[in-house]
């Protein structure tokens, strides 16, 4: 297992279910669907982070690196879904980017502080989803999703690092509360399936 990987397993507290990796593989329309969507999120969610701290010259190289990448990632995600007549349609938003930001303070340098830990915890599940699913995959998109580890992990680590370096002695404490909530939102029930669902209600 790559070094990145057992470093996001290690930081989050639970491993997706079986269960939740069933699903996954019954609903591969779905899943490619939201994929996409979750990386026009990720290179939003990084675009707003410049726009709204343009002093922090770390923050604005690694995020726009991200914002790059995450774009990048996109095409991939809607060139694979041509090629398999995939259509491209909007559906909800799953509950738990939006609830994970339920736990941002208001207040700065708070906010910033707990909106990159929010940050590396969204990473770190993609990643570690993407390594679940990888070995069952189809050639295609197992090759995809193995590509996918490094640079997600690489996302998790620089938006860490980030939160680290911010002065505010309460980093270690945000870091349980968000993975509280976390884990919460992955182990409990969901009747819909998304990349970011919780335990499914059933498996197909």
């Amino acid at each position: 297992m790559p070094e990145y990987t057992k470093e996001v397993i290690g930081f989050l507290a639970c491993e997706t279910s079986e269960s939740w990796v069933s699903k996954a593989l019954n609903n591969q329309e779905i899943l490619l669907i939201d994929h996409a969507n979750c990386e026009k999120k990720a290179a939003s969610s990084a675009l707003n982070l410049i726009y709204r701290y343009v002093d922090n010259y770390e923050l604005i190289s690694k995020m726009s690196r991200l914002v790059r990448e995450e774009m990048r990632h996109f095409e991939q995600v809607i060139t694979i879904m041509k090629a398999r007549g995939i259509e491209y349609y909007n559906i909800d938003a799953s509950r738990y980017a939006s609830a994970l930001r339920k736990k941002i303070r208001t207040h700065e340098p708070a906010r910033l502080m707990d909106s990159l830990i929010v940050g590396a915890f969204i990473e770190a599940r993609s990643c570690e989803r993407f390594a679940k699913l990888a070995p069952f995959l189809d050639d295609e998109l197992k090759t995809f999703y193995l590509s996918l580890l490094k640079s997600e992990g690489r996302h998790f680590q620089d938006y860490l690092t980030l939160a680290k370096s911010i002065p505010d002695r309460s980093f270690d404490d945000r870091v349980l509360i968000i993975r509280e909530q976390e884990q919460l939102l992955i182990e409990s029930s969901d009747d819909t399936f998304y990349f970011h669902s919780g335990y499914p209600l059933s498996p197909s």
